[in-house]
């Protein structure tokens, strides 16, 4: 009804903002989908890509993400109010005209780098075709690169979450992210999804 009388005098329909979950590869977005679904904030995903050895709670994925490169942005009013998992690369083809929360994943280079050779050879491919100092020099350059963007951004809230801190103390990191999204989600039960068993690629002191 509110929509039908919104539509008659010509006002708006109130959207919500999207909530982003981004980063680097193996840096623990999948994790902090988990938590986020966990608490209440409903995922966007299509259940293509299913759990594995690399992520045996779930990819959470929606595939059309990786085709925000080649302009398909047609399901982002089915996000608003919602929170999807969006890696880094795509951040810079998301429109302007949505609103979004963005949740940064942050995780030492080291162990994203570790986490990324263990999966590429459990699934049979090479793990030297490029060799950790370069891919590191690359992850570095693309952070700053998006940084870059994120900064310029008027329509867009960010906060930056970093995977080991989050390990070691859950339930600080996850009141910082539930004030972060005003409030709204189940602590409890968000806390209840970390899992120290799955730092599996420990960064050595």
């Amino acid at each position: 009804m509110l929509k039908r009388i919104q539509q008659l005098f010509g006002a708006k329909e109130e959207t919500k903002p999207i909530t982003i979950v981004s980063g680097l590869p193996r840096s623990g977005t999948s994790m902090m989908m988990k938590i986020l679904d966990a608490g209440g904030l409903s995922p966007l995903t299509d259940n293509i890509r299913t759990a594995d050895t690399d992520n045996p709670k779930g990819y959470y994925e929606f595939e059309r993400v990786k085709q925000l490169i080649k302009g398909d942005t047609a399901w982002l009013p089915e996000a608003q109010g919602k929170a999807v998992k969006v890696i880094a690369i795509f951040l810079p083809h998301l429109p302007t005209e949505f609103n979004y929360r963005i949740i940064f994943m942050r995780r030492a280079m080291p162990e994203i780098l570790a986490s990324q050779r263990e999966m590429l050879i459990r699934r049979g491919e090479d793990p030297d075709k490029i060799g950790d100092e370069e891919l590191a020099r690359l992850y570095e350059k693309h952070l700053h690169q998006v940084n870059a963007w994120l900064n310029a951004q008027t329509h867009v809230q960010r906060i930056d979450v970093h995977y080991n801190q989050l390990l070691q103390n859950p339930a600080a990191e996850i009141e910082r992210i539930n004030q972060f999204l005003g409030n709204s989600l189940n602590f409890e039960k968000m806390v209840e999804v970390v899992d120290p068993s799955l730092y599996r690629q420990r960064k050595k002191d």
